[in-house]
């Protein structure tokens, strides 16, 4: 499957709507100036089969997507900044 990598500086985040965890993450990305782009696994099919891919067949979120192609699963604000080089 074909993933977009988001642009340097950015991250990709696979979330749902009722996700606690995504919503955390999402409010310290905010609060520190991470710009990010979130994609709904359960909106978009092929989302939801990349998440499966990276978290050994489990829909688990948040999912973040880095620009190196790289991915992590329901990681901290210190450790997306420590990817992202900030």
């Amino acid at each position: 499957m074909s993933v977009q990598t988001p642009d340097a500086g950015t991250v990709t985040m696979y979330s749902t709507s009722w996700c606690g965890y995504c919503a955390r993450l999402k409010t310290q990305l905010d609060r520190e100036g991470i710009p990010f782009t979130v994609i709904d696994i359960e909106r978009d099919p092929s989302s939801a089969t990349f998440v499966e891919e990276v978290n050994h067949g489990n829909q688990t979120v948040p999912t973040i997507l880095f620009p190196d192609g790289s991915a992590a699963t329901n990681p901290s604000v210190i450790e997306v900044k420590k990817r992202l080089g900030l």
